[in-house]
């Protein structure tokens, strides 16, 4: 993947973890949490129903986690297209080194809570950025 189009991808999926954030966000009020419920219950097998997100401390933490998923989410927007044109090396490694620590700790967090269908989940989000950004570091050393 040549500099426009890792730009480009790596704005996509910028995008795709700032949507993630504002669907967590709005998770927090019970008329729009369908979706994140759905989500949380296919998460959380089996599939019942049973995950309602109704709880005061759930609705919170899903408007702090959501704040914070949108806010990574545009540093990682900033870092595609102010930096990563200008310095690709250190873009990439600001970049893989954030998504692999949440990968990491969030995967943790899904297996502790009961739900390792999620680390599945967020192999997708893994490779949102991954697969744009292995192909420009191996180009990078080839150079």
């Amino acid at each position: 993947m040549q500099g426009t189009s890792t730009v480009t991808w790596l704005r996509i999926a910028s995008a795709v973890v700032v949507g993630f954030g504002i669907l967590l966000v709005l998770a927090a009020v019970p008329a729009t949490s369908a979706p994140v419920a759905f989500l949380a219950d296919g998460i959380i097998w089996p599939f019942d129903g049973a995950q309602s997100l109704g709880a005061s401390e759930t609705r919170l933490l899903s408007g702090i986690l959501g704040g914070v998923m949108a806010g990574w989410g545009v540093l990682l927007w900033m870092i595609a297209t102010r930096l990563y044109p200008r310095e690709p090396a250190l873009a990439r490694t600001l970049i893989l080194t954030s998504i692999w620590v949440w990968f990491v700790v969030d995967g943790i967090g899904s297996a502790l809570a009961g739900a390792p269908l999620n680390i599945l989940m967020n192999c997708g989000f893994l490779a949102l950025f991954v697969v744009p950004l292995l192909p420009a570091r191996r180009q990078a050393t080839a150079s």
